[in-house]
Parts: structure tokens; C-alpha cells; sequence
């Protein structure tokens, strides 16, 4: 019974942790990257923040209202002196008195407005602060770009490590069942121990590059979920096959015209341009004038006792314009500076269109000399297969040696691991043509 319940609660186990596992297309990858990697999660803080800026600078611009309330005790009244004759003409030229003016108490209460009703700086700061905006949503599309490309980069290699799994996996079994074959016909005296040595050899070769490949794929698929923002210590599987992502380039993304336009970080660039441009403008508009209007509205309460005081209302409004005469020409540099950092901008976006059009020109070449590899390694494992089938033929029957089988399975699996290389290189080459060209 206790073992019973032990085998039971193992089962459990082991099928709460399947479950636990999940497995993801490299579609699936990506729009799990999209939603949990950190580069993600700081983008969306990024236009947060600058929705937040616009309203901030709007703010500027709009009336500020602003209350008080002081109380004052004066438990010593201050005392000013006076000649006396000042206030009795018959009193000597030399007597001082001294006079207090004021009350032990003093209560003022007020209300201040102050509005910034016209500053040409203003408008074209909240300007700045709509198109930065726009350069940060722009900056999002790209850092969401290099989160898909840089998902893509770490799920192949581990797709690649399961498909040579799978072969390996194959290759293992198909030799433990020639090894078997070889040791029943070297017992029968068919055979000799030679052979059923190189064939032992061959498996434990295979055995130990197969632990080889299971650390392998340990380590990719934790850089895979590192790159995702998946959890760590939770399991994780790929599911999606090679052949189905073996998708062939069209004719347009081999020859098409490149728009730049596809490309996040070039649009990123051109609207750093026109904040530039906006930033040109608003240090021009600090030579004109502005206005602010201004009202305060006061109430004070003053007397010897709380329960008896004078009241004194006051109320009053105005303005105020600020005109910029000379500033020592610290806006005449701020503008030459803001002028250098356009022309910078520029250049910058024109080498991006250098570097772009480089960049695809180059990826047109590696997807093409990628696919040629593809199909010259495939002739060469259909090759070795043929000759490793005639040599397993002529082994079995008797008419071939070990060396000859050894030498044909190395053959076969050196042409199977270049042609799974192959294929890895094209998938990657596509994936960086579809980079350059934005896609």
C-alpha cells in the first residue's frame, strides 16, 4: 500500500511538472518577448513619461491660483523714535520719544493668480513636447524591431540543437541495432571482434556527443528565455519544426528598392531632426516679447484683541511684459549650437541611409550564398546516405569491413551536421534580410 501511494504521488509529480512546461512557436517567442522583456517594459514607461511631458508643459501656460493664510503676534511691539516737536510743535528741538505703531495681533489672508497669457517660447516648447512624443513612439517600433530579431537570434540555435538531437537520436538507434546485428554474427563466427569493437567505439562517440548536445540546448534555451522575460527556473520547450521557417526570400526583398522608411530607427532619426528644427525655433522666439497678467486679492484683520480687530480688504491686478534687450549674446551661441546639432542630426540620417542600404545589399548576398550551401550540402548528404546504405549492404552480407562501415558513418554524419549548419545559416540570413529591410 505505502508503495502503492509513493509510485502514486510520483506520478503526480511528474505530470504537474509537464503541465508546468510550456512549449512555444518562434511566433509564440516573440509575442511573449513582447509583452515580459524588460527592453519592452522601459519603452512603455518611455511614452508614459512623455505623455506626461506634454502635459507638464502645458501646464506652464495655464493660470496659477495660490492661497495664504499668516498670523503674526506681536508680544513686543516694535518702537520706532521720533523727534518729540514732530508731533508737539512746543516740545525742545533735542527730546526724542518713542512711538509704536502696529497691534499684538495681525491676520492676513490672500489669493494670487498669475498667468503666462503670451510667450512665443511657450507654444513652441509645447511644440517640441507633441513631436517628442512621436520620436519616442517611433523609438518604441524599433526597440520592439530589435526584441523580435534579437528572439529570433535565440531560438534558432536551440531549434538547430533539437534537429541535430533528432538525428543523433536516430543515428544512435540505427547503430545500437548494427552493433546488435554485428554481435550476434561475430558469435556465430561471421565476424570478428575488430568489428563489433569500431562499432562500439562509433555508439560511445555518438552517446557522448549526444550529453554534449543536452548541455548545449540547457544553455541556449535559458538564453532564449532570458532574451523572452520567461522565467528563469520554469521549464521551456520549442515547438516549431525547421522546415516550416525555411521560408524562400521573394523576388522584391532580393531586388526590390529599399524604403528606408521601413525601418523604425530611420524614422526615429527623422523626427530627431525635426525636434532639432523645433529647438532652432523656440530659441529664435526667446528675442520677442512676453506677457504675464497677474491679480492678488488680500484680507487682513489687525487689533490688541482676537475678538476686536479692524479688518482691511485690498484687491488689485496687473501685468507685466518682459522685453529682451541684451543678454551678452547667450542666446545668439545657444541658437548657433542648436544649428550645429541639427546639421549633426542630418548627417547622421544620411549615413543611416549608407549604412542601411550596405547592410541589405549585404544580407541580398549572405541570404543567396546561404541558399546555395543548402542545396550543395543537400547533394552531399544524399550522397553520403547512398554510400553508407551500399556499405551497411555489403557489411551485413559479409563483403564489407568496419572500416569501411566507420568510414561511411563519419562521412554521413559530418554531411549531416554540415547540412543542418546549412540550413541554420540560411534561416539566419533570412532573418537578417528581413532586419535590414524592416520587415
Amino acid at each position: 500500500m505505502k508503495a502503492f501511494s509513493r509510485n502514486l504521488l510520483i506520478a503526480l509529480l511528474i505530470s504537474t511538472s509537464l503541465s508546468a512546461q510550456e512549449n512555444f512557436t518562434l511566433e509564440e517567442s516573440i509575442n511573449y518577448a513582447l509583452e515580459h522583456n524588460s527592453e519592452i517594459k522601459n519603452g512603455h514607461l518611455e511614452i508614459t513619461d512623455a505623455d506626461a511631458q506634454i502635459k507638464e508643459n502645458a501646464a506652464i501656460g495655464l493660470p496659477k491660483l495660490t492661497a495664504g493664510l499668516n498670523y503674526t503676534n506681536f508680544i513686543e511691539i516694535p518702537s520706532s523714535v521720533a523727534v518729540a516737536n514732530t508731533l508737539d510743535p512746543t516740545a525742545p528741538d533735542d527730546v526724542l520719544i518713542k512711538l509704536q505703531f502696529g497691534t499684538n495681533h495681525s491676520i492676513a489672508a490672500s489669493a494670487e493668480m498669475d498667468w503666462l497669457a503670451i510667450d512665443p517660447s511657450y507654444f513652441i516648447a509645447l511644440r517640441a513636447a507633441r513631436k517628442y512624443r512621436e520620436y519616442t513612439g517611433e523609438n518604441f517600433l524599433a526597440i520592439q524591431q530589435k526584441v523580435r530579431n534579437d528572439v529570433v537570434q535565440a531560438y534558432l540555435p536551440a531549434l538547430i540543437i533539437s534537429v541535430n538531437l533528432e538525428t543523433l537520436d536516430k543515428n544512435i538507434k540505427n547503430l545500437k541495432e548494427l552493433l546488435r546485428e554485428t554481435r550476434e554474427t561475430y558469435k556465430a563466427g561471421f565476424a570478428e571482434q575488430l568489428d563489433v569493437d569500431r562499432l562500439d567505439l562509433s555508439l560511445a562517440n555518438l552517446n557522448v556527443e549526444r550529453e554534449n548536445l543536452d548541455r548545449q540546448t540547457a544553455t541556449a534555451l535559458n538564453y532564449l528565455k532570458f532574451i523572452m522575460g520567461y522565467p528563469i527556473n520554469q521549464p521551456i520547450n520549442i515547438s516549431d519544426d525547421i522546415n516550416t521557417l525555411l521560408e524562400e526570400a521573394t523576388q522584391e526583398e532580393l531586388n526590390g528598392k529599399i524604403d528606408f522608411a521601413n525601418r523604425p530607427e530611420y524614422q526615429t532619426a527623422q523626427k530627431g531632426i525635426e525636434l532639432n528644427q523645433i529647438n532652432v525655433t523656440r530659441l529664435k522666439a526667446m528675442y520677442y516679447p512676453s506677457l504675464r497678467i497677474f491679480s492678488t486679492y488680500q484680507h487682513s484683520w489687525q487689533g490688541n484683541q482676537l475678538n476686536n480687530t479692524l479688518n482691511f480688504p485690498a484687491f488689485f491686478v496687473g501685468g507685466g511684459v518682459s522685453i529682451p534687450i541684451f543678454d551678452g549674446f547667450l542666446k545668439k551661441y545657444q541658437i548657433q549650437r542648436a544649428q550645429i546639432d541639427l546639421e549633426q542630426a542630418q548627417i547622421q540620417k544620411t549615413e543611416l541611409e549608407r549604412a542601411i542600404s550596405l547592410e541589405v545589399q549585404n544580407a541580398r548576398i549572405e541570404y543567396n550564398n546561404a541558399k546555395n550551401r543548402v542545396l550543395t550540402q543537400k547533394r552531399t548528404l544524399d550522397l553520403a546516405e547512398k554510400i553508407y546504405n551500399t556499405t551497411l549492404i555489403k557489411f551485413t552480407e559479409g563483403i564489407g569491413t568496419s572500416l569501411e562501415i566507420t568510414t561511411a558513418e563519419y562521412e554521413l554524419y559530418e554531411a549531416q551536421r554540415n547540412h543542418t549548419q546549412a540550413m541554420y545559416d540560411l534561416l539566419i540570413s533570412k532573418a537578417n534580410l528581413n532586419k535590414a529591410l524592416g520587415f
